[in-house]
């Protein structure tokens, strides 16, 4: 699909159109993201020790903080560039992408260095205890290497959607998971590498995928590709890089603090055991089957809309919007049920031990209840993003990650204890929707 072609589908593309060449390209790649998520704990829950599946859960908001990261550059990136392509900017759309590749490094070396340092004061903050303290340390000295090609693949995986045409991104994921996953069967199980082995399959699978973007970039999408030369002639502005990072700042303070709040729960959920702990872990994963799926859909419309918004196409920005909230309902529904019929099964085949079984069932109820309506809060939250409109996106975005969340964790841990902290998310998500439909209906009567 040459360049052309790819602005006339988001332009012009019936909804099937998009749903077939944005959306389906952009689930694939969340879909890919959790399975590389759930292949470290699913090959670790092969060697039944709960305390090893603890740390890898343990250490998740690391990752999740640095995904946060690499979402300020790609998706405030992506975003810019949609709206550029939508007034036929294309010097902008080459400063904005060298822009994010030379922040995407710095940043990662950064990370990378404070990561593995640091490793021990981090990994008490995060929670861990006596029993998997080891494990969790060995995951996140070996992890930080992972940090410079974590932000790369992840900064221009979403750039590369910016015209419309999202299987490069897929498959330069794709490559990168699928080797994760089969070194993790190596390492783990072959190698009996366990925790260790788990965090260096991360490693190699992030730089295989930066290799596959590397390429994807000089061979089909060169006009997303950084060069100096470019930087020099037509650099952005203060104002315009603050413009980049706002659009990008929504999901990146919604991860983040995601991040904090799933620290808080680890921490309030391993006063009861590391079984809870592990169960939790598990049917969270599970969850996110429901809610990624929908976020990919929603983040695959985003160009589509951006580029309408940016063009002064309201009428047709509106009916997308329209259109991908009814559908992501409809999925929603439809994910909750196929998953709550076959819960124990999935939970079996994660692990073994009978009594993290047990909570897991529980768990994962509490994981999918939300599904139905998760479309809604989501949609509007992209919508409130791909228009430029930050300061509600981020508002949005933080209502079931902290502002709200945090709150109701508490209480329920009160009085609820364990499974209270497993509902939390659920009770939250009823108060979240109204608010983001609330901030919706004021900014479009500020576009009109």
């Amino acid at each position: 699909m040459g360049k052309k072609r790819n602005e006339d589908l988001l332009e012009n593309g019936s909804f099937i159109q998009l749903i077939t060449k944005l959306a389906l390209p952009a689930v694939m790649v969340v879909l890919i993201m959790l399975i590389y998520n759930l292949a470290d704990t699913f090959f670790i829950g092969q060697t039944g020790n709960p305390d090893m599946i603890s740390a890898i859960s343990v250490s998740m908001p690391v990752f999740t903080v640095l995904s946060g990261i690499g979402t300020l550059f790609g998706i405030g990136g992506s975003t810019s560039i949609c709206i550029a392509l939508g007034e036929n900017n294309e010097k902008k759309v080459k400063s904005i992408a060298g822009f994010c590749a030379v922040s995407g490094i710095i940043v990662g070396m950064i990370y990378c260095a404070v990561l593995f340092f640091f490793a021990e004061p981090l990994a008490v903050l995060l929670g861990a205890k006596e029993t998997t303290m080891k494990y969790t340390l060995t995951y996140l000295r070996v992890f930080a290497f992972a940090s410079p090609f974590v932000l790369f693949s992840n900064i221009f995986g979403n750039i590369l959607r910016s015209d419309g045409e999202a299987a490069s991104a897929m498959i330069a994921n794709m490559i990168g998971t699928i080797s994760n996953i089969v070194l993790d069967a190596i390492f783990i199980l072959g190698l009996h590498m366990d925790v260790f082995g788990a965090a260096l399959a991360t490693v190699l699978g992030n730089v295989f995928a930066t290799f596959m973007v590397d390429r994807i970039l000089r061979k089909k999408k060169r006009r997303f590709l950084p060069s100096r030369k470019g930087w020099k002639e037509n650099p952005l502005s203060i104002t315009e890089i603050g413009a980049v990072l706002a659009l990008g700042l929504p999901m990146t303070c919604s991860t983040v603090l995601s991040s904090v709040s799933h620290t808080i729960s680890n921490r309030m959920m391993i006063s009861y055991g590391s079984i809870p702990l592990a169960a939790q872990s598990v049917s969270g994963k599970i969850g996110m089957m429901i809610t990624m799926t929908i976020m990919g859909f929603c983040m695959g419309m985003q160009p589509a809309i951006s580029y309408n918004f940016g063009g002064k196409n309201f009428k047709r920005m509106y009916k997308i919007v329209r259109e991908t909230a009814l559908f992501t309902v409809i999925l929603g529904m439809l994910l909750s049920f196929i998953i709550f019929l076959v819960k124990d099964q999935i939970m079996g085949a994660f692990i073994a031990n009978e009594e993290m079984i047990a909570y897991g069932k529980v768990f994962t109820f509490a994981a999918v209840v939300v599904g139905p309506v998760y479309g809604i809060y989501q949609i509007c939250q992209t919508f409130l993003q791909a228009t430029g409109k930050a300061s509600y996106a981020i508002i949005a975005s933080l209502l079931d990650k902290g502002l709200i969340y945090i709150p109701v964790l508490w209480v329920m841990n009160h009085y609820f204890k364990a499974y209270g902290i497993a509902f939390a998310h659920a009770v939250t998500m009823s108060f979240s929707i109204v608010v983001a439909i609330i901030l919706t209906m004021i900014w479009v009567k500020n576009i009109k």
